[in-house]
């Protein structure tokens, strides 16, 4: 118990992104002047690629949800997948503190990149016919996590002053399904999945050392196991929309006596989920821990061949329940070949741009 909270207190990338571990290695583990570096958390780097491989798969077979399972599956994976990331990320955001330094960090990490991949997803949108938004503000496709990461990590400072973070960001996310807060920056999704933010951002190792209980674990299967069934009974009929949260039960046309506790119910059904994902996640080093590291190239990077591979018309061969396991092989393989050297290497100009010639030089710390 005590090591996996050391571990927890040690988290070595409280800004969730890969340019530290980078940096890590290139310099030998360990910052100038011969300090210790700190170590990652296992739990955390585990986490975040057992939630990138799910990602990878819901958007591989999403084309192709032809059959229930295929849909059922889809709706599991998008019940939980983009909460437990959103609160990882949280947690992982807790030094930001508006400073120059970590101002420059969010500038070089997370605006850059996201200007880059929507002229590369634009660019291959065109190429097919596909319409674009009106203004880079509005997110394309994947690129809304990085503009709703932008403005969570803005608001991090806020949250640290609110006496009662958690249920006021619950209050801001329900009220936000209530009425059109339009397409920039897709800030409609930014406050849905605001209270998971928060809730990260509160988080301490205590918490993590919670879900190791026994009990815990047995109550997370069973969780697992009913939310499984109940996908593939009935909650895949309902409007994917629920779990999405990019629309506003205004957009949608829902009365409000159904709307405001069917969300209620969903944001349940995410955190419960989410957190037996981290009570079952190994919290040793396994096999795949550090690829964890890498998340963000797989985000980003996965949609191309997604797209290319619609295009050129894969999913009119790739149907039905061989289909489904072809795919879902496809996005295993997809997963691991961007994480791999070579491809980091060769689109490392585009995650993690070399941005300081845009950035002012600090005198201070010259």
């Amino acid at each position: 118990m005590a090591s996996t909270t050391t571990a927890l207190q040690n988290q070595s990338h409280p800004d969730g992104d890969q340019a530290a571990a980078s940096a890590a290695a290139n310099t030998g583990g360990g910052p100038p002047g011969g300090a210790p570096a700190k170590r990652r958390d296992a739990l955390l780097d585990n986490a975040k690629f057992l939630l990138i491989v799910l990602v990878v798969i819901g958007h591989v077979i999403s084309p192709a949800s032809d059959t229930r399972l295929a849909s059922a599956i889809y709706f599991w994976i998008y019940l939980f997948h983009m909460p437990a990331f959103v609160l990882i990320c949280g947690y992982l955001s807790k030094s930001f503190d508006g400073s120059a330094r970590r101002v420059d960090k969010l500038l070089t990490t997370v605006v850059a990149p996201y200007l880059i991949f929507w002229g590369i997803y634009a660019l291959q949108s065109l190429s097919v016919g596909r319409s674009l938004p009106d203004t880079p503000l509005q997110p394309l496709w994947l690129t809304w996590f990085l503009a709703a990461l932008f403005v969570w990590r803005l608001s991090v400072p806020l949250w640290k002053r609110v006496r009662w973070p958690i249920p006021v960001a619950i209050v801001v996310s329900l009220a936000a399904g209530l009425g059109s807060v339009g397409d920039v920056l897709e800030m409609s999704r930014v406050l849905s999945l605001l209270p998971f933010f928060v809730t990260g951002l509160m988080l301490e190792p205590r918490h993590f050392e919670f879900l190791r209980n026994r009990w815990v674990r047995v109550w997370s299967v069973g969780v697992v196991l009913i939310t499984a069934v109940m996908c593939f009974v009935y909650l895949e009929q309902l409007s994917l929309e629920w779990v999405f949260w990019r629309e506003s039960l205004t957009d949608r046309d829902v009365e409000l006596p159904i709307g405001i506790p069917a969300r209620i119910v969903f944001m349940v059904l995410a955190a419960s989920l989410t957190a037996a994902l981290l009570s079952l996640t190994p919290r040793r080093t396994t096999w795949f821990t550090g690829l964890g590291a890498f998340t963000m190239y797989v985000f980003l990077l996965h949609g191309l061949p997604i797209r290319i591979a619609d295009s050129l018309g894969w999913y009119e061969l790739t149907t039905g329940y061989l289909g489904l396991a072809v795919n879902t092989a496809v996005a295993l393989g997809l997963t691991f070949l961007l994480c791999s050297p070579w491809v980091r290497r060769a689109t490392k100009w585009a995650v993690e741009p070399r941005m300081d010639w845009i950035l002012r030089r600090d005198k201070s710390r010259a």
